[in-house]
């Protein structure tokens, strides 16, 4: 097939326009040359806005449903999205907020000068966010720039990743507060602060990936599938904070030890809850019904558990109790989560 760009559009056409950025709808009749060859004429305005002319070259990608994409960039590197942020009370935010939308480099400016409160905000922003990094400083101003190639993996490969870590998390944690573990409660801490990593660099590349039609070929997800994706990155990311809230909790017992009956079945309640989220977020990546039902179908386990564990716990101290009831309630949430996450398949 070959494309010529045309004086005028053919006299059916049917085509709205907007200029800037233009949005444009335009049915055109596929013609045929006498040696059999089909085109279709280019629209005249979209060819000069993009610089085209006899002789220039784009690029034909065909996608897996069937479109056509005509790339008029395909040769040329592509220029960093920048933006310009002033100091302001919701600095962080608006920095986290760029970051989010796939801008490349954050620069942050001050009138006079940005104190040291303000730097070393800016600064602990950067370092929660993957691949950002301060590459210029002055008084006044500040330079962010992202400095990983997006996206280095695909989504699911990512998900994955931190689902993984959120299984492992959830033990870590209950054990830690049934052994009275500081040292690993406060492990499972640091644990998360790498996970909300990769899950702002996860939103990241869904949002790019939504705005290059490319990239949702390469990785094989539709632009409604992101809207998924977006949502078990979220569950994933709250049961990770049940569990930071759980060690915590471990932080103020103040190395007290559950009797006996307590740790074995906290225990058991623990592995209820890590089986329903690891067959939760298989059930999605299959989009299995009967694997999806199996998570909603342990919520018996769980209320048994949550019951028993209840009632013996009255057997504890003043003290120890709220913390035992506490824990229970954020095992239940991770559990609820994951019911969350299976009922995406249907």
């Amino acid at each position: 097939m070959s494309v010529k760009f045309s004086r005028s559009p053919p006299e059916k056409s049917k085509k709205k326009w907007r200029t800037n950025k233009m949005e444009m709808s335009d049915v055109r009749k596929i013609q045929q040359t006498p040696t059999g060859t089909f085109f279709v004429c280019l629209p005249r305005g979209w060819a000069k806005e993009h610089g085209l002319q006899k002789g220039s070259q784009v690029n034909l990608e065909v996608t897996n449903n069937g479109k056509l994409f005509i790339d008029t960039q395909f040769d040329v590197e592509p220029e960093l999205k920048s933006v310009t942020l002033n100091i302001g009370p919701y600095l962080s935010r608006e920095i986290v907020g760029r970051y989010l939308l796939g801008y490349d480099i954050i620069k942050v400016e001050a009138k006079d000068r940005i104190d040291s409160n303000m730097r070393n905000l800016v600064k602990s922003t950067a370092n929660s966010l993957a691949g950002l990094m301060i590459v210029e400083e002055t008084p006044s101003m500040m330079i962010l720039q992202c400095l990983m190639q997006q996206p280095f993996t695909s989504p699911e490969k990512l998900l994955q990743r931190n689902q993984a870590s959120i299984a492992r998390m959830i033990r870590d944690a209950t054990s830690a507060f049934v052994a009275a573990d500081i040292d690993l409660a406060k492990n499972v801490i640091e644990r998360d602060v790498e996970n909300n990593k990769f899950y702002f660099l996860f939103v990241r590349i869904l949002r790019t990936i939504l705005q290059n039609p490319r990239l949702s070929e390469k990785f094989s997800i539709a632009p409604i599938e992101c809207v998924d994706y977006r949502l078990i990155a979220g569950f994933i990311e709250s049961i990770g904070d049940a569990c930071v809230q759980i060690a915590s909790s471990t932080l103020e017992l103040d190395n007290t030890k559950l009797s006996g009956d307590l740790r074995r079945l906290m225990l058991d309640l623990q592995s209820i809850c890590v089986d329903a989220t690891e067959e939760a977020f298989r059930s999605f990546l299959c989009k299995d019904v009967a694997k999806a039902e199996s998570v909603r179908k342990m919520k018996v386990k769980v209320d048994t558990y949550s019951s028993q564990i209840e009632v013996v716990s009255k057997e504890s101290s003043v003290d120890l109790m709220p913390h035992i009831l506490e824990t229970v309630s954020f095992l239940r949430q991770i559990y609820e989560r994951s019911v969350d996450m299976a009922d995406l398949v249907v």
